[in-house]
């Protein structure tokens, strides 16, 4: 499954999912800051959804309230509710 999320306060713009059943993959950021953010995919290559939104999220960037890592939870979620 697919699944596409418009991130909120964060660098990124989107971020696009590939889940088989709860196992991350692939995730893609478009927009941000590319190093980071490919290494953040890579890491959470292979893992379960539930546990990368355990680690992730509630994550802040300097003073804002979120992080692209917290948006990624935030994307996991919602991509395991709709599927």
């Amino acid at each position: 499954m697919t699944y596409q999320y418009k991130t909120k306060g964060t660098c990124s713009r989107q971020i696009k999912v590939q889940l088989n059943g709860d196992i991350i993959e692939s995730v893609e950021f478009i927009g941000g800051c590319d190093g980071n953010l490919k290494g953040i995919s890579s890491v959470v290559k292979g893992m379960k959804a539930q546990d990368v939104i355990a680690r992730f999220e509630g994550i802040t960037c300097g003073f804002k309230p979120t992080s692209c890592p917290d948006q990624l939870s935030k994307a996991l979620q919602e991509a395991l509710a709709n599927r």
